[in-house]
């Protein structure tokens, strides 16, 4: 966006000493002075992005009137128009990052097609690659685990990490962080995030605040540091690394106020999960969450930064930080030099971005309280991030959820067969009026050790969301300790692993001298990344699965991550909580969740004493003096110094070279994509949709990991008949994610999700549909590809928060190749919408108070969808659907574009389709 320094309509432009630095920074206090606004009113998260408004006016795509529009934010009335954002960098995982790389790669190789400079293909925003999503745990309880785990994720991930590689020196302002690094989202904060640019341009040094948008819906955990920044589509994030901004909405801000401070067992975990379930009760998708008040001003920023990272699991844009002096101390405390912070506390306090003791409170669009010292140790599950449970009703909330999948099956079994292991429904369970059933027998101090209903067979520390903190994982560590000096082991069927979320947690653990209790209980390092929280938990032990299998018993995964949808975590495991470092420690102990850890002995010690959690839990005073000793500034300085170098198994990979991306036809890893093959200048011009089917039909609370899964991928499936006709041994099947780079797969695999619950064939889960022309059940992929033979048109209908959980650009691509024109739903998750305009794929919701069942829709309709070109923002469309006998049915639905860029969109068929038609025709 070249000029852009040049127009400066409101004078805010000023050269500054900041920190010792000159530097151009664009003043908002001269908008205040100008009374445009009244800057000390705004929510933080508002000043920040006004200043990128105001930064990066030209005159044409960001104006005076967006300024102006975006100052006019009030609690009473937020503008109702769109604005243009520029991020100042894009953040990724390879999970997400392996398709943008692939799709930049396609791109240049159609602009070479179509006669234009391929060189002209490279990220204009700069983008930083983070491989973390990868490693699986295949080993674990073990000293050589680490390695293992790391050399099968090489071997399995080849073709993937030779064309990061590739990109890594093909394309201009691009970085990537190799494998056994760390999480994306921790790396972030330790170390990428400079939370305020000093960059030349043109002649002068410019200072502005660092925002960011990411392809992890968990990218805003930089919120804790004070950043602005959220998770987007992958395709979205493509076209921000290509120039082009990203709109939004003015977004509400609804203020949290943290008053009180935690009380003693109680961790910041926990917490989070109170107030996951707080602000989903309250309504906050689509809106920011900022933090504020006197408990805001005691939590330590790592403590923020977990507040911030589970934005997506309470459904806001993003959960705001504002900067204070902790912040600055966290920036000492991870090796950020001296200078670099006095420059940040200089920029921020003239810009009025930094929270003081006396600074007055924003106004907000609303808001919440919480008195921290009320807040009860607790899990989430089994299926949802905000469905909390209090440790003391751990074993009732569990037994109830039995009863009511075993009262459900019982219903629908024509001869009545019992059966505890199905769930019910699609979003979560109620244990209101309900009481403690009593059907499984519980083990409390015995020495029986058999798998049985509510047995932990996965107990995992992983995830950005907790290892990120430091007296979260001394807190683990500690209570091991603890533990292993009464006594105390494993049970023998849980799978234990420890997956820090960058190096130095391993330095600080070892340096502390509690990594040998961590092993001693069979906590391991597994590996540096996301693991079990993305799904990569790897395969039960064998005699465990045979087990679950034979007696389809409901088992429990328990772990410190942000996300425990339906077939997320492991295929076999149907409950999954999350917890604290802590609990996951606790629970691995017990080797159940059958169990009140308030009043009941968590196990015996060798000569029979009982052992209560309080027994072995750790006191703050002893975390925070091993957290004060033993985490250094120097650690981080160390660790990240070769950060870019990575493994002598990243540099010793022979990656391609080149301009171009050297497309190998027999992979079945990478292949190019078909978005861009025989592509047309001009876009056909936009038509209604007509005799559409019902490719499938869902309820409520349908995740990203039921459309695109990222788990293991199943032999008989789709996807896995393609891998076995390729040579691919089951063995290397590896999972969904790590194929995100091959089409030929990921349309396979949507919908693949073997919990995926289609209204079309009630009486199967998983990826099933009905043939509706013929009547067959078959496979959706099978059936999707018969209709695209037919040229019949797909349409999917679905319930409330449709597409909910990982930005999943893969949910959207996938749900295009299979000839899906349009989604109906009764509302979408924010990231997944406009993952589906950016391919073209028309999202419509139901008018409020309408919905598939109410309007006597069976999805064996053939629909028609009409006033298509006529299409607005907002707008409304009519739908006519008629049945095998010729009766219509005829309804409006609102048109969920949210403004006339993504119209045009649309009408190119997608985000980077109109992206490559302006660049050739630019040329």
């Amino acid at each position: 966006m070249e000029g852009i320094l040049d127009n400066d309509p409101f004078g805010a432009k000023q050269t500054l000493d900041i920190g010792g630095k000159k530097a151009t920074v664009y003043r908002l206090k001269k908008l205040e002075e100008l009374g445009i606004v009244n800057l000390s009113g705004l929510p933080y998260s508002i000043r920040v992005l006004l200043e990128d408004v105001l930064r990066n006016i030209d005159g044409e795509i960001i104006t005076a009137e967006d300024v102006k529009n975006l100052a006019k934010w009030s609690p009473e009335s937020v503008p109702a128009s769109d604005i243009p954002f520029v991020p100042s960098r894009v953040i990724m995982q390879d999970f997400t990052g392996v398709p943008a790389v692939v799709d930049l790669a396609a791109i240049r190789s159609a602009m070479q097609r179509l006669g234009g400079d391929p060189k002209k293909i490279n990220p204009v925003i700069p983008a930083d690659l983070v491989i973390d999503h990868s490693i699986q745990v295949d080993y674990y309880g073990t000293s050589y685990a680490l390695h293992c785990n790391e050399k099968y994720e090489f071997h399995r991930n080849k073709e993937r990490y030779e064309v990061l590689h590739w990109a890594q020196k093909a394309f201009d302002n691009m970085r990537v962080v190799p494998p056994a690094s760390g999480i994306i989202h921790q790396v972030n904060l330790e170390y990428l995030a400079p939370l305020v640019h000093v960059v030349r341009k043109g002649s002068e040094d410019v200072a502005y605040p660092d925002t960011l948008v990411g392809t992890d819906s968990h990218t805003t955990m930089i919120n804790g540091l004070g950043v602005l920044g959220w998770g987007v589509g992958g395709i979205e994030a493509e076209a921000v690394m290509l120039g082009q901004p990203y709109y939004m909405p003015i977004p509400e801000v609804v203020g949290f106020r943290l008053t009180g401070e935690l009380r003693e067992g109680v961790s910041s975990t926990d917490l989070v999960l109170t107030m996951v379930q707080m602000l989903r009760k309250h309504g906050v998708v689509g809106k920011f969450v900022e933090f504020f008040g006197p408990g805001y001003r005691t939590l330590d920023l790592a403590d923020r930064a977990i507040l911030a990272n589970m934005a997506p699991e309470y459904g806001a844009t993003m959960g705001f930080c504002p900067v204070d002096e902790r912040t600055l101390d966290y920036m000492l405390q991870t090796g950020r030099s001296r200078e670099h912070v006095d420059m940040v506390r200089k920029y921020c306090k003239e810009q009025g971005l930094f929270m003081k003791q006396d600074s007055p409170e924003p106004a907000f669009s609303s808001t919440l309280e919480l008195d921290m010292s009320t807040v009860s140790p607790c899990l989430a599950g089994p299926k949802r991030p905000q469905d909390r449970i209090a440790i003391q009703e751990m074993s009732k909330v569990f037994h109830q959820a039995m009863k009511e999948a075993f009262e459900a099956k019982s219903r629908k079994s024509p001869n009545g067969d019992v059966d505890y292991g199905r769930w019910l429904g699609d979003g979560g369970y109620s244990i209101a009026g309900s009481p403690h059933h009593t059907g499984i027998v519980k083990v409390k101090c015995a020495d029986d050790v058999s798998v049985t209903h509510g047995s932990v067979v996965i107990a995992s520390i992983t995830s950005c969301t907790n290892t990120s903190n430091p007296s979260l994982m001394m807190g683990a560590g500690l209570l091991a300790k603890n533990a292993v000096e009464r006594g105390l082991k494993v049970k023998p069927f849980v799978k234990t692993s420890l997956a820090p979320g960058s190096r130095v947690i391993t330095d600080y653990l070892t340096e502390a001298g509690l990594m040998p209790y961590m092993e001693a209980l069979g906590f391991h390092v597994v590996g540096y990344g996301c693991l079990t929280c993305i799904g990569n938990s790897g395969p039960l032990n064998e005699a465990v699965s045979k087990e679950i299998e034979k007696k389809d018993l409901t088992v429990a995964a328990v772990l410190s991550g942000n996300r425990n949808f339906e077939g997320r975590i492991n295929s076999q495991v149907k409950a999954n909580y999350l917890a604290s470092p802590m609990l996951v420690v606790a629970y691995a102990l017990a080797g159940t969740v059958d169990i009140d850890l308030s009043t009941e002995p968590i196990a015996c010690d060798p000569n029979g004493q009982p052992v209560y959690l309080k027994d072995i839990w750790p006191g703050k005073e002893t975390v925070d003096r091993y957290t004060k000793d033993f985490v250094t500034p120097e650690m981080f300085e160390e660790e990240y110094s070769s950060v870019f170098k990575g493994t002598s198994l990243w540099r010793e990979l022979n990656a391609p070279s080149g301009l171009l991306y050297d497309w190998d036809k027999d992979s079945t890893y990478i292949q190019e994509p078909p978005f861009f093959k025989d592509f047309p200048l001009e876009a056909a011009p936009l038509a209604d949709i007509r005799d559409a089917r019902v490719l499938v039909m869902v309820g409520d609370s349908i995740t990203t990991d039921h459309i695109s899964p990222a788990g293991s991928i199943r032999t008989s499936y789709p996807a896995g008949q393609y891998l076995l006709s390729k040579g691919v041994d089951e063995k290397n099947f590896n999972s969904y994610g790590s194929r995100r780079g091959n089409h030929e797969v990921m349309m396979r695999g949507t919908f693949g999700n073997v919990r995926l619950k289609n209204r079309l064939t009630p009486a199967k889960e998983g990826a099933w549909t009905v043939y509706l022309p013929t009547g067959e059940e078959m496979y959706i992929y099978s059936a999707a590809m018969k209709y695209v033979e037919s040229g019949i048109p797909l349409v999917i209908l679905a319930g409330k928060e449709y597409g909910t959980g990982s930005s999943r650009d893969w949910a959207a691509k996938g749900t295009q190749l299979l000839g899906v024109k349009a989604v109906i739903a009764e509302s979408f998750e924010r990231i997944h919408r406009s993952n589906l305009v950016g391919m073209g794929v028309l999202p419509l919701r139901f008018r409020d108070g309408e919905n598939a069942e109410n309007l006597g829709l069976t999805g064996t309709e053939t629909f028609d969808i009409q006033g298509i070109d006529n299409l607005e923002p907002y707008g409304e469309l009519t739908v006519v659907a008629r049945d095998a006998g010729g009766k219509q049915k005829q309804f409006t639905v609102v048109v969920m574009l949210n403004s006339a860029i993504e119209v045009e969109y649309y009408r190119n068929g997608g985000i980077l389709h109109k992206f490559l038609r302006d660049r050739v025709k630019g040329e």
